[in-house]
């Protein structure tokens, strides 16, 4: 190949084969998605050792995409059971999924499901690094943090979540301005402790430029985490997360001078009022970079039901122009999601995409509701199921309560608006309390 990246590609006005099925899964003109990629406002998380990839696009003027966390864990570690969630979730058409994996054999996990997955793939380096070295945090060096980085591109990831936004300075903001709830992010907190336990800098801002030289070479996409996001509506927008976030802009730009991809991690725990504000200051301050939000949770009153939670925030920061959506289950804050929380998570993640598709104009994102809505006018319920975004549970509640009449159903029966209105419009009679039809 001519080209190291993707980006790289677009800003040499080469039209790759990935930007070629993206544009048309989008709808768009090739050449207006090429461009953006070259602006950075667009990327295609595609490492070039993922050979069963089917790309995705994710960026402005996209539909809003969505990312299924799974992975084992020392609780949890059975590989192949999480492999059928991952079966499961590539069913379901889900576009991403991160590898969260912590504990056991990460590296099984990690490339069977390279291997399996059309979906793109994600990892966060530092959650393996404890394990793959079994070493304490303490005692892992600079260089090892990279190693992982490095092995996990070698094995085919797309996109790797890195907390290089939390530096020396970024900490001491932290420091002086206390939070409810510290720092909630996973990695975010693992490279806190280890710089304070070790008086040195994150390896992953101090050795930046050598990150990048593993991006390049594998096309990897950097999703550039947000170590001082909040966890809980208390922390919200405050000074730690802004001063992160004015670290990532500035890493964003260093990172487009090297041809590498880059999205943005947002929050996290979010007041619904404040929800736009925060989509407008990440496209301000990293250049219009795609945006990744976990949620965003608007309360933090509801364990057990977050993904209700997370996907009225999801909705609005789609709508307002957020890009990716990090799915949140009813057991968020609770333990490791089985089967039902990950499909509860999935269908209510993307409700969330979907509506926020349709709040920020996105081409045809109004049709399907359109045809969904010509179905119910017909009471056709079978087109219905067909187009409904999961058809299981919609089937369900149908055959659990069968109506007298089919045209109808056990809330209305024979007083349906639907059913009483069509046959008014076509001039026919209503019959309520007659027993003939």
């Amino acid at each position: 190949m001519n080209y190291t990246t993707q980006m790289d590609a677009a800003k040499k006005g080469i039209i790759t084969k990935e930007m070629d099925i993206v544009a048309k899964k989008e709808n768009m003109d090739v050449e207006l998605l090429k461009k953006g990629i070259a602006k950075g406002k667009i990327v295609i998380p595609a490492n070039k050792n993922h050979k069963s990839l089917n790309p995705e696009g994710i960026g402005e003027g996209l539909k809003t995409k969505i990312n299924v966390n799974l992975g084992i864990s020392r609780d949890c570690p059975n590989v192949d059971k999480e492999l059928e969630k991952v079966k499961v979730a590539i069913d379901m058409n889900v576009e991403a999924i991160m590898d969260l994996s912590s504990f056991g054999k990460t590296e099984e996990f990690r490339r069977r499901l390279i291997a399996l997955s059309p979906a793109m793939i994600g990892t966060v380096p530092v959650y393996d690094a404890v394990g793959f070295y079994d070493k304490e945090l303490k005692d892992i060096t600079s260089k090892e943090f990279l190693d992982v980085a490095r092995k996990h591109a070698e094995d085919g990831v797309d996109f790797v979540t890195v907390h290089a936004g939390i530096n020396r300075k970024t900490a001491e903001v932290f420091k002086k301005n206390k939070r409810v709830t510290n720092i909630v992010s996973r990695g975010g907190s693992l490279l806190y402790a280890w710089m304070e336990l070790n008086d040195k800098e994150n390896p992953f801002y101090e050795y930046f430029d050598e990150l990048l030289d593993i991006c390049e070479e594998y096309d990897l996409t950097l999703s550039l985490g947000d170590s001082l996001r909040p966890g809980s509506i208390a922390d919200g927008t405050d000074a730690s997360q802004i001063e992160e976030l004015i670290v990532l802009g500035e890493l964003t730009k260093r990172a487009w001078e090297r041809n590498v991809q880059v999205m943005i991690e947002g929050p996290g725990h979010i007041a619904i009022n404040e929800i736009e504000a925060n989509v407008l200051l990440e496209k301000k301050l990293c250049y219009g970079a795609p945006f990744y939000v976990l949620g965003p949770i608007v309360t933090d009153i509801a364990p057990g039901y977050d993904h209700i939670t997370s996907a009225i925030g999801g909705a609005i920061a789609a709508s307002a122009g957020a890009d990716f959506l990090c799915y949140v289950t009813p057991a968020e804050h609770l333990r490791l999601p089985d089967l039902e929380d990950m499909k509860e998570g999935i269908i209510a993640t993307k409700i969330a995409a979907h509506s926020g598709d349709i709040g920020k104009g996105i081409s045809n994102a109004r049709e399907w509701d359109l045809k969904m809505s010509y179905a119910r006018r017909k009471l056709d319920w079978e087109e219905m199921f067909e187009l409904a975004i999961d058809d299981e549970k919609p089937r369900k509640y149908r055959k659990e309560s069968t109506p007298e009449f089919k045209d109808s159903c056990t809330m209305c029966g024979k007083m349906c608006s639907v059913r009483n209105m069509n046959r008014i419009m076509e001039g026919k009679d209503i019959n309520i309390l007659r027993s003939d039809d």
